[in-house]
């Protein structure tokens, strides 16, 4: 039990950290507006809403590498053939994810994507199960 939540913590961290270094990168092409402020909650929405396509879909991007490493890492490290360690994984992300469209203007689209592309943890175990 201990090496599955081990496994779960290890997956969400090392994905987070996909998520994190995809968005960094997509600020630096976007960047925030020069005149808003940290804590800044409706600079940020305003941000967001005026984000360009490109801008929302690396979101989509780095959402989907972390599915797919987390799934992976999970996997490794649980070394177990069932899928449980990727599936918590991709849960809390999803969950995590739809907190943030609630609170963020995020299209349609981003939402059947955001929410969708957290499948992706099974790749990642599929991946850690590949033998070859």
């Amino acid at each position: 039990m201990l090496k599955k939540t081990l496994a779960v913590i290890a997956g969400i961290i090392v994905g987070s950290i996909c998520i994190w270094a995809i968005e960094t990168l997509n600020h630096v092409i976007h960047p925030y507006p020069e005149d808003m402020k940290p804590n800044d909650m409706e600079g940020f929405k305003n941000y967001i809403e005026n984000l360009p396509f490109l801008g929302k879909f690396m979101v989509i991007v780095g959402y989907a590498v972390g599915a797919l490493v987390s799934g992976f890492v999970a996997t490794k490290i649980s070394k177990d053939e069932k899928p449980t360690a990727a599936l918590i994984c991709g849960g809390i992300f999803a969950f995590f994810t739809i907190y943030n469209m609630t609170v963020l203007p995020t299209p349609i689209w981003f939402w059947i994507l955001g929410i969708l592309v957290w499948i992706l943890v099974l790749a990642g175990y599929k991946l850690a199960l590949n033998k070859k």
